[in-house]
């Protein structure tokens, strides 16, 4: 009788589990055997697959790349027919010369790219398909574990059925009768679901209709979307963004809430396909809709045609071929890996014993190429698993312990504060590692409402800059906890003896080519030699890059390219406009300072203590209309000039209050207007400060845009303006008014602001450059890449101090 092996035993690495089955090739197993037929002796792969016309869809993916590239060169004698979905201008027929141009294909001779074909198709509307195929592989699919559900059902089960019912279609005689045309269906080995113990080759046993579950998903996933537009919902929506968008603008604030909306409903419409398979048993809806897949597979294409349905494990970089550490893109464990390598991973809710049953890449199109040139018969579809945890299984404490062997001989080094210091895992277990993560995020939400209140300064934007940092690893750490939660946990090996059983039926000719025996994977070797190597380079390229540009002022420094003094003007060449705001960009001050500037000068001493007590008293109401609504803070501020004798405001500030202005100019601020001046660009100063204030720096602009204060017919100001104020989105309205009038291209305009009430002007500029900005314009600009940088006043004028009337010391710094 023969032993059988209830479970997987490292110590015998390489054995071969029965798992309560008749191991393929043995005695009285005939009914396993993964080859019908046989081999006939001598027989190559190559040869068994010349002359074949090879149907391939997902060829500009992962498996499919390197699928083609190894038919290509292992298969001399086949075409390749690769089916790619055109994009919006870029046909198909580019896009496959294109991919034939990658490294990968650098050793193809022009008679292997002849070979390949190409049909212009998509999934949501399969094209007719040759009728002279002779075999199809379908690699192509939604590989991720969290998209929309309706997303995931279109792909991995509509698509199935679109595709699958093209091949029947093309396989079937004039007389009824089908061609033997065999199709390769590649799932994933984790399409059981939550099981545990031995996962068998064999179809999956469950009773879900997909078409009930199709329908039902394309109606949640409207249900959602109509629920996104009812009242409860935009009303919550546009709280959120009037919080954070206020001040830009009723626009900016509608763009934002609209923002919310589409994320919304994309979250919500996630969420629906992870709750559902996991209802139904399975991990997400990646594995649910595949599994979804198969069952169309079995009932559609498996009664008329030879159907294989190909199950890898976790797929990752190449052992050997092309060459050592090939990929492309991320894979399912390298965001892991390189959270960790970064420092940003302190713990995992993972199981130490757990199996990462991962697969190379070459073995995984090796094993595709032979299970393709091996039909099975008519009505009776194969099942393999190409997996390792069975027969040689890595651990997650291994996986651990090589990760952090590679970064502790080959660290990140993050510049100033040298190499990067490993966390060490305790695997303390997943509800610990859950508390510890909820803590973070909730101490994360008290020191971001703490940083709303305090004031803007380089402190202030360090502290933003480091809340961010550990918002992403929070959002990182929540994101990869719930979705690998199930992968990182698993009590399951994927049984693979027909797979195996394939392998050694191959001659020694082909095990060297086409071999795909996952034993012979040293576990070490390949971790801390190829594939960490492999993941990590782009991001040590990535970052030699960045430290370069900070070496360079990168980003943070906008330069002005000077005019050749010998060039004459020409004046029919566009302006180039260079727009400035002035309070908190040019001046250390604000509305209220130089409100203040103007009237105290002008009153007795008790008069200023009583001006300055009532200025006081309104503060707080002053700040809640600042971060509502900056136009609301000048109209309310600007009241107190009612009685004022515009006039003498003017005299005052032309004889009294030029230099206490220009001192609180930035040196920084004024080279930088004159290096605009110089390269010949027109200077434009938009305010919200009143007209008197800005004539100090009227020698500086080609146009000032200030606030006009309204006068009766005395000439006293009656404490209102003449027009509403510039402020968020009219600036942006407004500028790109006077860019028309003035011929002016926007694209090539500068603009610097300091307040996010400025974002749509800096937006609406070509080259923006956010100035000691605060927290909100901060993240802005670092999300869109901007110059920021700090103008810093030289004088050390004491806030509120009155002007000096002298008036010689007026002149403009820098």
């Amino acid at each position: 009788m023969a032993q059988v092996t209830l479970g997987p035993d490292p110590s015998t690495h390489g054995a071969r589990f029965l798992a309560g089955v008749p191991t393929a090739g043995r005695a009285g197993a005939a009914q396993d055997d993964p080859t019908p037929g046989g081999w006939m002796p001598g027989m190559r792969v190559a040869d068994r697959l010349a002359g074949k016309r090879i149907l391939l869809t997902g060829v500009t993916g992962f498996v499919g790349e390197a699928l083609l590239h190894k038919l290509l060169v292992a298969v001399p004698g086949c075409t390749v027919v690769a089916m790619v979905r055109p994009k919006s201008g870029q046909p198909a027929e580019d896009r496959v010369a294109k991919l034939l141009a990658k490294p990968i294909f650098a050793d193809l001779d022009d008679a292997a790219r002849a070979r390949v074909e190409t049909l212009s198709g998509d999934l949501y509307d399969v094209p007719p398909l040759p009728t002279d195929l002779d075999v199809v592989v379908h690699c192509a699919g939604d590989v991720s574990f969290d998209p929309p559900i309706q997303s995931a059902f279109q792909t991995n089960v509509v698509g199935v059925k679109g595709l699958v019912d093209r091949v029947v279609e093309a396989a079937r005689r004039d007389d009824g009768t089908y061609r033997p045309l065999h199709y390769v269906h590649v799932s994933t080995a984790y399409v059981g679901g939550r099981r545990r113990g031995p996962v068998m080759e064999a179809s999956v046993e469950h009773t879900v209709d997909w078409r009930s579950e199709r329908e039902a998903a394309e109606r949640v996933a409207a249900r959602i979307e109509d629920t996104s537009r009812t009242p409860a919902v935009l009303s919550r929506l546009l709280a959120r963004a009037e919080k954070d968008h206020d001040r830009a603008g009723p626009l900016a604030v509608a763009a934002d809430a609209e923002r919310r909306r589409t994320e919304w409903v994309l979250e919500q419409q996630k969420a629906a396909g992870g709750e559902r398979a996991r209802t139904l048993g399975w991990t997400d809806v990646y594995t649910f809709t595949k599994a979804l897949g198969e069952r169309v597979v079995e009932e559609v294409a498996a009664p008329v045609l030879p159907t294989t349905v190909y199950r890898p494990s976790i797929i990752e970089s190449a052992l050997t071929t092309p060459h050592p550490g090939w990929i492309e893109g991320f894979k399912m464990a390298d965001p892991i890996i390189l959270a960790y390598g970064r420092g940003e991973l302190p713990e995992l809710p993972a199981a130490p014993d757990s199996v990462m049953d991962i697969v190379p890449i070459d073995l995984v199109v090796n094993s595709i190429v032979v299970v393709a040139a091996t039909p099975p018969p008519v009505g009776a579809p194969a099942y393999f698993h190409l997996a390792s945890g069975a027969r040689n299984p890595l651990t997650f404490r291994q996986l651990y312990s090589y990760v952090r062997e590679y970064f502790a001989r080959h660290p990140f080094d993050m510049d100033a504060r040298g190499a990067v210091r490993l966390a060490e895992w305790r695997f303390p277990g997943a509800r610990i590692v859950e508390r510890a993560l909820a803590t973070g995020e909730r101490a994360y939400s008290v020191a971001e409402g703490a940083l709303s209140l305090a004031p803007r300064s380089d402190r202030v934007r360090g502290w933003a800059r480091s809340l961010d940092t550990q918002k992403r690893r929070l959002d990182f750490l929540r994101k990869y906890m719930d979705l690998y939660r199930a992968y990182v946990q698993v009590e399951l090996y994927f049984v693979d003896d027909r797979m195996l059983a394939l392998h050694e039926a191959l001659d020694d000719a082909d095990k060297a080519e086409l071999g795909f025996d996952t034993a012979v994977v040293d576990w070490e070797h390949y971790l801390v030699d190829v594939h960490c190597p492999a993941v990590t380079k782009a991001v040590r390229d990535y970052d030699v890059i960045r430290k370069r540009r900070n070496k360079q002022g990168g980003p943070t420094a906008r330069v002005v390219t000077p005019r050749d003094p010998a060039e004459p003007l020409d004046p029919a060449a566009p302006p180039v406009l260079a727009v400035f705001d002035m309070d908190g960009t040019l001046l250390s001050s604000n509305i209220i300072e130089t409100y203040l500037w103007v009237r105290l000068p002008e009153l007795s001493a008790r008069g200023r203590a009583k001006e300055l007590a009532a200025v006081a008293a309104r503060l707080p109401l002053y700040l809640r209309a600042e971060r509502r609504d900056r136009g609301a803070l000048i109209r309310s501020a600007y009241r107190r000039y009612a009685g004022a004798d515009l006039r003498l405001l003017e005299e005052m500030v032309d004889e009294t209050l030029t230099p206490h202005v220009l001192e609180r100019v930035s040196g920084a601020a004024i080279r930088r207007v004159r290096e605009h001046r110089a390269a010949g660009h027109r200077t434009v100063l938009i305010t919200g400060a009143v007209t008197p204030i800005t004539r100090p720096l009227a020698p500086l602009f080609d146009e000032i845009v200030s606030a006009e204060l309204d006068v009766d017919s005395r000439g006293r100001c009656t404490g209102f303006l003449t027009r509403p104020p510039l402020v968020g989105e009219a600036r942006a309205a407004w500028l790109r008014r006077y860019a028309g009038l003035v011929g002016a291209d926007l694209s090539q305009a500068y603009g610097y602001a300091d307040s996010h009430s400025d974002l749509p002007m800096l937006q609406a500029v070509g080259k923006p450059t956010a100035v000691s900005p605060d927290v909100t314009l901060f993240r802005e600009a670092r999300r869109a890449r901007w110059p920021i940088e700090e103008w810093r006043t030289a004088g050390r004028t004491a806030r509120l101090s009155l002007p000096s009337v002298d008036t010689s010391q007026a002149h403009l710094p820098g």
